[in-house]
């Protein structure tokens, strides 16, 4: 026996004990859309156990599953769905309705095409929800739809729902739940990927629903992320943009690197051995723009270089705006709320430091002061004696705009933050402190608080707080 025989006959990650007596209570699950994705998860979760009826329009899709042979070229699919058929756990059929009818859960992984305006064609979303209806107003039993598409945020319960109830006649929640969970298989390797995912994400309407796809799924990822369905589908978006960035990336440093004569691979595998900033979380939570010493004057120095040596490299470029934009985003919290009195919780440029070179909030003080506002701030590491004009002078030819800043710093400077947030009736926090953090759980609720740092894992919800990517 092969080892994927092998493995269909007991998936070898986890206990037997424990997966033997569950085989016998696995949902039965129906699959809709036969192409990469729906190809093979039907072998996939029949490996696992599952009886799957796969469902796609296509007739020839459709037979060749029933036969167990691959419609697509991906290593290892045909033998594992001929598997599946030799076991009887793989069927398929061009029925959707009947096919939902006679499972527990159904898996959508129909084609989400990009419409004639640049966004998402919903077409075969609403004709897939619009048959998945029909074959629950046949059935009586709790039933689980999971949507595996490429969707924009709200698409699930706003497209695909709406739908589902309309030909049913039925509720979700009620006489059904609804999931998102974006699948990561890469092609090429997508039976490797489905039995060691990177993560396994569950949007969920309902507990139950939840639970459901979360035990399919257990015996390849005993961990599974439970969110929100909307949160699960922008991740999906944001993961792919994020590799498109990356892949972006790394060509606009190769194509700097050549007219140099530099080696880009070499400078691009030193560059992904520090995983402790290069590839990490740090720098990816959304908040306030760059600032420092470093990374701005650095950016303009490799845009500069590019320019030099003619090469276009767009991305590199655009950096500098969209941190421009992230200030002005920050600017226009602050003048919609009307306030005259300001406080700012942070001047440095991130906290723990005394830098004020480049620091992105001294835009938005100076945008404050020009206004005629009334400004006072705080910082845990600047005084009267910080030498403001010493470091201004560094970036004097790039920010003289900012001179007012720097000579009305002694004056708006505060003794306390908690003295900032009695003087003010708006206050923008910049540094995510424990000191600024209790200042500000004390007076929330008190004074209008800009929150650029996320101060609070879970957001207050109190009146006159808000952040400025959530």
């Amino acid at each position: 026996m092969n080892d994927l025989a092998r493995n269909f006959e007991i998936y070898e990650s986890v206990d037997p004990a424990i997966v033997r007596p569950a085989l016998r209570h696995l949902p039965s699950i129906s699959v809709i859309g036969l192409g990469y994705v729906g190809a093979v998860s039907t072998a996939c979760l029949a490996k696992l156990g599952h009886t799957v009826i796969g469902c796609d329009v296509d007739e020839i899709k459709a037979g060749q599953i029933a036969r167990g042979e691959s419609p697509i070229h991906e290593k290892d699919l045909g033998e594992l769905l001929g598997l599946g058929v030799e076991a009887g756990l793989v069927t398929a059929t061009t029925d959707t309705a009947d096919a939902v009818a006679n499972s527990d859960m159904t898996f959508v992984s129909v084609g989400t095409p990009t419409s004639p305006d640049g966004g998402c064609d919903y077409r075969y979303v609403i004709s897939a929800a619009r048959e998945i209806g029909k074959g629950l107003a046949r059935k009586d039993a709790y039933h689980v739809v999971v949507m595996r598409c490429s969707i924009p945020p709200g698409t699930t319960l706003n497209v695909m729902v709406p739908e589902i109830e309309a030909a049913s006649g039925l509720k979700m929640g009620k006489d059904f739940g609804v999931c998102f969970n974006p699948e990561f298989l890469r092609e090429g390797t997508a039976i490797a990927d489905f039995d060691n995912p990177p993560k396994t994400v569950v949007g969920a309407n309902d507990e139950h629903a939840a639970q459901m796809l979360a035990s399919v799924f257990s015996p390849v990822d005993p961990e599974a992320i439970v969110t929100s369905i909307e949160v699960a589908e922008m991740v999906k978006y944001v993961d792919n943009v994020w590799h498109a960035a990356k892949v972006s990336f790394g060509n606009e440093v190769g194509r700097i690197c050549k007219p140099l004569a530099i080696d880009s691979h070499e400078v691009m595998d030193i560059f992904v051995q520090d995983t402790q900033l290069n590839l990490s979380p740090y720098y990816l939570k959304p908040g306030f723009a760059y600032g420092g010493s470093c990374l701005p004057k650095e950016v303009r120095a490799v845009v500069h270089l590019a320019d030099q040596l003619k090469v276009n490299t767009p991305l590199i470029d655009s950096l500098g705006k969209t941190n421009e934009q992230q200030i002005q985003s920050a600017t226009d919290l602050l003048m919609e709320t009307g306030c005259e009195r300001v406080g700012f919780l942070g001047l440095a440029f991130k906290s723990g430091t005394d830098d004020l070179r480049e620091s992105p909030i001294l835009e938005v003080v100076n945008a404050m002061l020009s206004e005629g506002r009334e400004v006072s701030a705080w910082d845990p590491a600047i005084n009267a004696e910080t030498r403001v004009s010493t470091q201004f002078d560094y970036v004097r030819h790039i920010y003289p705009h900012l001179e007012p800043v720097v000579d009305a710093l002694p004056t708006i400077l505060s003794a306390s933050p908690l003295k900032v947030l009695d003087q003010a009736d708006v206050v923008v926090v910049t540094q995510a402190t424990d000191e600024i953090r209790r200042a500000v759980a004390a007076r929330l609720g008190k004074v209008h608080i800009i929150d650029l740092v996320r101060l609070f894992p879970e957001v207050p919800n109190v009146d006159g707080y808000e952040g400025i990517g959530w």
